[in-house]
């Protein structure tokens, strides 16, 4: 007890989640080695066992053994609450433990919570750790209701409740897991209206972040709405019609994806192919026979992710979004960066281009890891797909998962780590005063250097 109060006081914010989902990972990791946890009673190996509790804590998807298949009901269990813990974050579900328990919650840990959620202060954050409580199992149920229509028909009430909980939950925490079994994916239900509907709201609502959804529930004008939801919007309505209009052209004619479906399933599908990359997972065709645009199309959006302080990866969109503003301002010669009659503040702007390059810095360094010691098995651009999917903590794949080396599994167990995280928790992690905000005493005399 008191080791772990001489911890709280001594450890950054960022270090304690880092810890924390460490902490996660490892304990997920020895409860599926279990022979239990298993359907043909085997001891898991390790590499195995902790690839899997990683990509289900950094809600991932990526799977180097059939989950529907190879894990028994007590190991899809234990996934199943590794994806919950890893999609609220760890403090959060302590922290709503102490709340319902009564316990005074104390400036540091509301320091942490701060951090956990991505929030600008700690003003209102106890509230909103209620809120995403609430929210979560609230959605996750309705979803669960919604999807046993389909699923109670299909595979009896009791796999079927079983199954429409676990995908709910993987679905509003993006972590793109399934039980279907065969690697298959939702592939079964391509042309489901009833599935692809339910799945495509789940994952939309888990990756606008638990802020942004708090901040719609209150909706009256849009006017009222805060700078950061109206760029969330903004940049998640603009990503999913790119990506339906790019998928819905490109694959219209392709007769092993969805050149054989009806108008309406073409929508879908493409819809579905456009919202799921942005860190769910899913897929409802076969990724090795979409077209080489496509897939290019696939990696662009799972790089950069969902939004902040939500359940998915990715550098973000309002990342993304602040970096096409930066731009636009460099067109128009404008000194300032605005948006929606509001000012951008150069730190925050300074934030998004270093999440960027060290985004991009991680994928690099990692693909040419993995080029090493898989380049002589596997394509470059199945590595490539593979490396950005594990960053984006997207669990799409273009089939390599399950014949990677020892140590392309480690490579890409890292890279969900890092990738769940999020880079600047990573660097604040791991530096001494990157979390203190100061001005320079000693100010340089400026120097001028060509660019572009």
């Amino acid at each position: 007890m008191e080791l772990r109060q001489k911890m709280t006081k001594t450890l950054k914010p960022a270090q304690i989640l880092v810890l924390s989902f460490g902490g996660m990972i490892l304990l997920g990791a020895l409860l599926l080695m279990l022979p239990i946890s298993s359907q043909t009673n085997q001891v898991t190996s390790f590499m195995d066992a902790l690839f899997t509790a990683t990509s289900a804590v950094c809600v991932t998807g990526l799977a180097v053994v059939d989950t529907g298949t190879y894990w028994s009901v007590f190991g899809k269990t234990i996934i199943l609450v590794l994806i919950q813990m890893g999609g609220l974050g760890f403090m959060t579900m302590t922290t709503s433990i102490a709340i319902i328990l009564g316990k005074r919650i104390g400036l540091r840990n509301r320091m942490i919570m701060q951090e956990a959620l991505n929030q600008f202060s700690i003003s209102g954050v106890i509230r909103l750790t209620k809120y995403v409580i609430m929210a979560t199992f609230s959605v996750e149920l309705i979803g669960a209701i919604l999807l046993s229509i389909r699923f109670v028909p299909l595979y009896g009430i009791k796999n079927g409740l079983y199954y429409s909980i676990f995908h709910s939950v993987s679905a509003f925490c993006n972590a793109g897991f399934d039980i279907i079994g065969g690697y298959r994916s939702l592939t079964p239900f391509a042309r489901d209206p009833i599935v692809n509907i339910v799945i495509m709201t789940l994952i939309i609502l888990g990756g606008l972040g638990f802020a942004v959804i708090a901040d719609l529930s209150t909706f009256k004008t849009y006017r009222k709405l805060s700078l950061h939801t109206k760029l969330v919007l903004l940049m998640t309505v603009s990503l999913i019609l790119f990506g339906f209009v790019m998928i819905f052209t490109l694959e219209y004619n392709n007769p092993q994806t969805i050149g054989s479906f009806s108008f309406g399933e073409k929508i879908i599908a493409s819809m579905f192919h456009s919202i799921s990359p942005r860190t769910a997972g899913f897929n409802t065709l076969d990724l090795t026979q979409l077209t080489v645009p496509t897939r290019f199309i696939t990696m662009i959006l799972m790089f950069i992710g969902g939004s902040p302080g939500s359940t998915a990866g990715g550098i973000k969109t309002t990342t993304f979004g602040m970096l096409i503003l930066y731009v636009i301002s460099v067109f128009r010669g404008n000194e300032d960066i605005n948006f929606v009659n509001r000012r951008i503040s150069k730190e925050a702007v300074s934030k998004a281009l270093a999440v960027v390059f060290i985004a991009t810095f991680l994928v690099v360094i990692m693909t040419f890891l993995m080029t090493v010691f898989e380049g002589d098995v596997h394509p470059l651009e199945e590595i490539v797909f593979e490396t950005i999917s594990a960053f984006g903590t997207v669990g799409l794949s273009l089939g390599i998962t399950p014949t990677l080396s020892v140590m392309g599994k480690i490579i890409l167990t890292v890279m969900m780590f890092l990738g769940r995280l999020g880079p600047l928790t990573i660097v604040i992690a791991i530096s001494k005063k990157a979390s203190q905000s100061k001005k320079d005493l000693l100010r340089y005399p400026e120097g001028k250097i060509i660019v572009g």
